[in-house]
């Protein structure tokens, strides 16, 4: 009864609670929960739907890439071991996420390791992850799992046995519209594969014993598929017509990258491949019993070339430049010097090294113990791997010219073009021996060399020097391009198709690789900063300056940019062979070795043509400290020679500068013979060249180059007035700069000159004459101004064996030649403007 009173008065309370606020808040409470219900299954619903599951895959996303930050901080704080840890840096600090299995095959070479199998597993497992599912590791993975996003050379190398696109792995999406949109344009885009393409061999030492081994026609490549049945035939130069292939993206997950055979289309194959060695061997013949058989006219070989060639016909299209590497096996990754590492010695090794130093001039011994193919980092711009060059690029032979290189470092240098180098553009390497005296340059190289179809070797009877060489050379050049090399470099990956872009695209352009560094001491390759260009100082003396800041900013220039050039450094460039030879080749008139790149530099400029650097394309050479090998003639003189010829032909009335920089002795005809310049002369005429002038105000501005060491009014301290001519003789007048007869100039061979006349010393005690100016006539020369002595300001005549000097008369009506006084203000002179700060 009690608890029924206590419930009846408490519903009564609460009753009266609800007729107030309270009804209002148990209202809002009850509506909450309601509402609460409500949202939860809407929140359900949308789980399931597509935007979550993306917002979900992006969140895996983000911690992967919050991940691969964390692992970059690692590397910056401990530096780089590798080349996939660099480009896996570059790519992340780029903004542009971490590296996937596709594009660490596209910018980092492979050096063997896990098999295929391992790969696809890692990409079976990217691909899970995209797709927002954690995959299941096995048991056996468990301790030793690799991060999907981080591959190692060892997972990108399966068993790479020939030249392979590290750009056929598929494009990802962007490319893929990009090659879309082209092939509707321009058609499919195909590349033409050689089965005659170069294997990498280990190459021995000199003194190996081993046999060469035989080329094989098995080349390993991701999986392709027949496009056409199309070829392009050179029946005249014994190409073997291939199957065009066309390689498509792998859609598929564990796509099989099968090694794939390509069989001839024709039947004649094997006789098609033997008329090329047949050919080989037959120019080998007759270069080797007369080297005037390689100086045949340039125009009569090419007719003869065009005779015989087959007309192609040419698709247009675009591609992304090809980045091809060969290898014979799985690089060895712990092999001395791989990757372009710096390798060192043994301390007990450093008597062999210091005793085989004057081989080569750098560590011989070291080189000979790194594989002629070794790997060495890809340092383009990134842009460059992106970049696209046309289908219908113009053939190239690659020539170098050598004497007594060194065995390791001359091989290494042509396995890097067979390696790298498109062979549907490779025509041909020649090797032109330029009368080398070391054995292992004779039948050995020739027994190495013949297992590659490509390689040809030319040797001179006589030694011709560096210049005659490569003229050589080119005489015997079936390629539309000339490449010239030097004998000792490595070619990088990619380098060879920009180059060939830029003479497609003009043919008066002369395209350089970027060049850059081996170690001399390590052998390590080192990468070269952009914008670098060659220029010269005086007196013509070539160097590496910084492209001006200000011009970088005005043309928007970026990193991958071609760079115009005004002086090539000579040793690596392309050019295409008929240009080569309108423009008189090399001048004929040179020796040996030495000012070649400041003649061919300025006749390029100066007669229609453009040197350009081309950042896209590195090559690294090992830079000595000196030439290892003797010149046939004084090295000084021969070097000497060469820039007079080039300053007379070229420079113009800016030749002085270059005589005036310790050259004076060249003035004089009998201390050295020039040689004949009117045929140098004439050419320029008949190609119509710009002046220096023009040269150095369009190409290299930034080069300060005053006519003259000295000009304006020759003021007299003594008499306070100012040397005038007036009909032919010498007076002195009030100074005054509008009159023209008061201007005189101080000349860089120091020569007084006015109007083509010089003020020469006097034959007799007093009085003065006027000749014509002559730089070769010494008689003409007076020194003034040079190093800071008591004769400072004073004009001493250079033909006298005592100190006579150029004194005005007291009463300012003649000139005497007199004994040199410090002390005599009659003898001391100033021009208005000295263009050197008055130092020489």
């Amino acid at each position: 009864m009690q608890i029924a009173v206590f419930m009846r008065v408490k519903m009564m309370r609460i009753r009266r609670y609800l007729r107030g606020s309270g009804r209002v808040l148990a209202f809002v409470f009850i509506a909450s929960i309601v509402w609460l219900l409500l949202d939860m299954a809407a929140l359900r619903v949308s789980i399931n739907d597509v935007n979550s599951l993306l917002l979900k895959e992006q969140v895996i996303r983000e911690r992967q890439l919050f991940k691969q930050q964390n692992r970059v901080t690692q590397l910056v704080k401990g530096g780089f071991k590798h080349p996939v840890q660099r480009m896996e840096l570059a790519h992340t600090l780029a903004g542009l996420g971490p590296l996937n299995a596709s594009n660490k095959l596209a910018h980092v070479y492979r050096h063997g390791g896990k098999k295929q199998e391992q790969i696809l597993e890692a990409r079976r497992r990217n691909s899970l992850l995209h797709k927002g599912d954690k995959p299941k590791a096995r048991a056996s993975e468990v301790k030793e799992e690799v991060p999907v996003n981080r591959v190692t050379p060892k997972d990108i190398e399966p068993a790479m046995k020939k030249a392979v696109n590290l750009d056929l792995n598929g494009p990802n999406v962007e490319e893929s519209r990009i090659h879309e949109g082209l092939n509707k344009v321009a058609g499919s885009n195909k590349t033409k594969l050689q089965p005659d393409a170069e294997e990498i061999k280990q190459a021995p030492l000199p003194t190996s014993k081993k046999e060469p081994m035989k080329n094989e026609e098995v080349v390993k490549v991701p999986h392709v598929k027949e496009d056409s049945k199309k070829t392009l035939q050179d029946e005249s130069e014994g190409e073997t017509p291939a199957k065009v292939i066309q390689h498509e993206e792998e859609e598929e997950e564990g796509a099989d990258h099968s090694e794939v055979k390509f069989k001839p289309l024709h039947k004649d194959v094997e006789e098609e491949e033997m008329k090329l060695k047949a050919e080989d061997k037959e120019v080998e013949t007759v270069a080797k019993s007369d080297p005037e058989a390689v100086k045949e006219a340039p125009e009569v070989q090419a007719k003869k070339d065009s005779k015989n060639e087959a007309k192609v016909v040419k698709e247009p299209g675009l591609h992304r430049v090809l980045s091809l590497d060969v290898t014979n096996a799985p690089r060895d990754e712990n092999a001395v010097g791989q990757y372009g590492h710096a390798a060192n010695v043994a301390s007990s090794e450093d008597f062999e090294v210091k005793k085989r130093w004057d081989e080569g001039h750098f560590n011989v011994y070291l080189s000979d113990k790194i594989p002629v193919d070794r790997a060495i980092p890809d340092t383009r711009p990134r842009k460059c791997v992106m970049d696209l060059v046309h289908d219908d690029l113009p053939s190239t032979s690659v020539i170098f010219c050598f004497v007594d290189e060194v065995w390791s470092t001359l091989l290494r240098s042509v396995h890097s073009v067979l390696n790298r180098s498109p062979p549907h553009l490779l025509k041909e390497i020649i090797l032109v021996d330029d009368f080398s005296t070391k054995e292992y340059l004779g039948e050995n190289l020739d027994k190495y060399m013949s297992q590659f179809p490509k390689v040809r070797i030319i040797r001179l009877k006589e030694r011709q020097g560096l210049i005659r060489a490569r003229l050589a050379g080119a005489a015997v050049a079936k390629g539309e391009v000339l490449t010239f090399l030097d004998s000792h470099v490595e070619c990088n990956v990619g380098w060879l198709e920009p180059l060939l872009e830029r003479i497609y695209l003009d043919r008066k352009k002369v395209p350089c690789p970027v060049i850059e560094v081996v170690s001399d001491k390590d052998m390590s390759y080192m990468f070269v900063d952009n914008f670098q260009r060659g220029i010269f100082k005086w007196p013509l003396v070539f160097g590496w300056k910084p492209v001006p800041k200000e011009y970088i900013k005005k043309n928007n220039m970026t990193v991958a940019d071609p760079i115009r050039c005004p002086v090539m450094a000579g040793g690596l460039f392309s050019i295409d062979k008929k240009y080569f030879y309108e423009l008189g080749a090399y001048d004929p008139g040179l020796d040996v070795w030495g000012g070649e790149n400041m003649e061919i530099s300025f006749k390029i400029w100066m007669c229609g043509g453009e040197i350009e650097i081309i950042p896209c394309s590195r090559v690294g050479h090992i830079f000595r400290g000196k030439n290892p090998y003797k010149f046939p003639k004084d090295r000084q003189k021969t070097v000497e020679r060469n820039l007079a010829r080039v300053a007379e032909v070229w420079l113009d009335e800016y030749k002085d500068l270059f005589y005036s920089h310790g050259y004076q002795h060249l003035l004089n005809k009998n201390f050295i013979d020039i040689g004949n310049l009117t045929e140098q002369i004439e050419l320029r005429k008949k190609l119509k060249c710009k002046s220096f002038k023009w040269y150095l105000d369009n190409v290299y501005p930034d080069m300060v180059a005053p006519l003259t060491k000295a000009d304006g009014l020759v003021f007299n301290l003594g008499l306070r007035k100012c040397l005038s001519l007036q009909n032919n003789s010498l007076l002195f007048e009030i100074c005054d700069l509008a009159k023209q007869s008061q201007h005189f100039n101080y000349s860089w061979t120091r020569q007084i000159r006015h109007q083509g006349q010089c003020i020469a010393p006097p034959l007799r005690p007093q009085g003065y004459t006027l000749q014509p100016c002559d730089n070769s006539r010494s008689e003409l020369v007076w020194i003034h101004r040079y190093s800071r002595t008591s004769l400072w300001q004073h004009l001493m005549s250079k033909s006298f064996s005592q100190r006579l000097c150029l004194e005005a008369g007291l009463k300012g009506e003649t000139l005497i030649i007199n004994t040199c006084d410090p002390s005599n203000s009659y003898q001391q002179w100033e021009f208005t403007h000295y263009n050197t700060n008055g130092v020489d």
